[in-house]
């Protein structure tokens, strides 16, 4: 798997802005990549070690517009990452005030 195209974006939502603090990162990530390949792309990315890597995946969510038209959400997968005690990932929340 191309490695530029393993992390789609990073998933900021209240529960996942706790993570920082103990070293834990949320992202959105490609179905098909493996925690080999999420690793090695925060690595490269980020400057970052990682040491652990965890992985969910969740079915896409049925949609309706009137009774007529139904459709699906996409699947997706969320990767939960581990740094290194110290190392932090400031480019995620810089823009955020």
């Amino acid at each position: 798997m191309d490695i530029f195209r393993v992390l789609v974006r990073p998933l900021v939502t209240e529960k996942s802005n706790l993570g920082p603090q103990g070293g834990k990162y949320t992202f959105v990530v490609d179905k098909r990549a493996t925690k080999e390949d999420i690793k090695q792309a925060v690595e490269m990315r980020f400057k970052v070690n990682v040491i652990d890597v965890n992985t969910a995946i969740f079915r896409g969510k049925e949609r309706s517009r009137g009774w007529r038209n139904k459709g699906r959400k996409p699947n997706w997968k969320k990767a939960f990452v581990t740094l290194k005690k110290g190392e932090t990932i400031i480019e995620l929340y810089e823009d955020l005030g």
